[in-house]
């Protein structure tokens, strides 16, 4: 029995670590410990060699041809297509959307229907203004047809009032009669004009029901679907509409240019434009000053320029918010003069490219052309600016790709890539 609970008992002695087992354990250590920094070193090499392999990524504009001929541009600038007349649709009252006539597009007529409101409230008044209106003027027959009785009793009563046999008392009454129902009859009138303009007034608000265009022109936006609750202005909350639609007049398009007050001595009433559209470069499209806005943004030095497009009929494709291109165009000279004048002009300009693109070092202005993926360090010799262009009198000629926005460090040689 004793020898069964000695066996029993654990073995202590097998779970000691040997002097051999622990020097082995403490040097794996220090070799984990001595590898950290060569792992760390490693990986920031690694990153660093990452770093300088990555290619720069810059934007490309190319150098464009100089106007060839004619009157040339003296000013460029970027603006927007913008209407004159241009209305968001709202509802005069608060009420919920049963109809709506209209899509995205459609073109609409002056006061043609476009949308409807639930006027099951305000029917209701009109009907009643009309029952009180109808009410008065019945109560007006009634009270016509007493008259004409009481007027009968009255001549009635004069007449025997002469001949002795009726009292002044009788004739009294009779006369008081026929007069109370004079003045209920115009009470009565007066009632049904009250009336009346109660029905002018639920009229209206039966019209107000009815969402019309202000003006022809075509829908750009709806804004409201049958079942919402629009109102003219916030009151009904964040799920109520203040818009029905959006309506352009497409024959009021013209353009709309911040140039900056610098340059805006350059700028005259009536003076010709060129105006190209992002969305179609190849169709310039003629144009002229409308007005210069007399005032400027202080924020921004810029003066708002407002430019007409001439036969805006003939480009069906010109749309509200796109974006144009302008270059404000140099008044026409005698035909005498302009020998003289392209005598004193001195170096002509070989291209033009945009004042992104120009970098200066020690005085001297130069560009960063891309060749086969490299950038090439080109000095150039500037001319007339033009705002967002200056004119190249030599170092660059038309369709050669600059770099107009990319890092500062940028040196000859390197390879870039560009962002599309």
């Amino acid at each position: 029995m004793a020898s069964s609970e000695i066996s029993a008992k654990p073995d202590l002695g097998s779970l000691r670590i040997g002097e051999g087992q622990r020097k082995s354990s403490g040097m794996g250590r220090r070799v984990m410990y001595a590898a950290i920094p060569v792992l760390i070193f490693a990986g920031i090499v690694a990153a660093a060699y990452a770093f300088r392999s990555q290619k720069p990524v810059v934007e490309v504009a190319s150098a464009a041809k100089p106007d060839s001929g004619g009157r040339q541009a003296l000013l460029n600038a970027s603006g927007y297509i913008t209407p004159r007349r241009r209305a968001t649709i709202a509802a005069k009252i608060t009420g919920r959307v049963t109809g709506v006539f209209f899509d995205e597009g459609t073109r609409v007529a002056q006061g043609q229907l476009l949308a409807t409101l639930d006027e099951s409230d305000v029917k209701r008044a009109f009907d009643s203004a009309k029952a009180d209106r109808d009410s008065a003027q019945a109560a007006i027959a009634d009270y016509e047809v007493q008259l004409r009785n009481a007027q009968i009793g009255l001549h009635r009563a004069e007449q025997l009032q002469k001949a002795g046999v009726q009292t002044q008392e009788a004739l009294d009454n009779a006369g008081t009669a026929a007069d109370s129902l004079k003045a209920k009859i115009a009470l009565a009138k007066q009632q049904v004009t009250a009336s009346e303009a109660r029905i002018a007034v639920a009229q209206q608000a039966v019209d107000n029901c009815t969402i019309r265009a202000p003006f022809a022109g075509v829908v750009v936006s709806k804004d409201a679907q049958v079942g919402e609750m629009v109102s003219p202005n916030s009151a009904g909350g964040g799920f109520t509409r203040t818009g029905i639609a959006t309506i352009v007049d497409m024959h009021s398009n013209e353009i709309e240019v911040d140039v900056n007050e610098s340059y805006i001595a350059r700028v005259e009433n009536g003076q010709q434009v060129t105006a190209t559209l992002d969305a179609y470069p190849d169709k310039p499209i003629p144009s002229k000053v409308r007005t210069v806005i007399p005032t400027a943004d202080r924020q921004k030095a810029t003066v708002k320029v407002r430019i007409t497009i001439i036969d805006l009929e003939k480009y069906n494709f010109i749309l509200p918010d796109m974006g144009v291109k302008v270059a404000f165009l140099e008044n026409e000279q005698p035909a005498a003069k302009d020998k003289s004048k392209d005598k004193e002009k001195g170096p002509q300009a070989v291209a033009f490219i945009p004042k992104s693109a120009v970098r200066s070092d020690a005085n001297a202005s130069f560009v960063f052309l891309v060749r086969d993926g490299k950038v090439e360090r080109r000095a150039v010799n500037l001319g007339m600016d033009r705002g967002t262009d200056v004119a190249v009198l030599a170092g660059v000629s038309p369709g050669d790709p600059l770099v107009v926005k990319g890092p500062e460090s940028l040196h000859d040689g390197e390879k870039v890539e560009i962002r599309q």
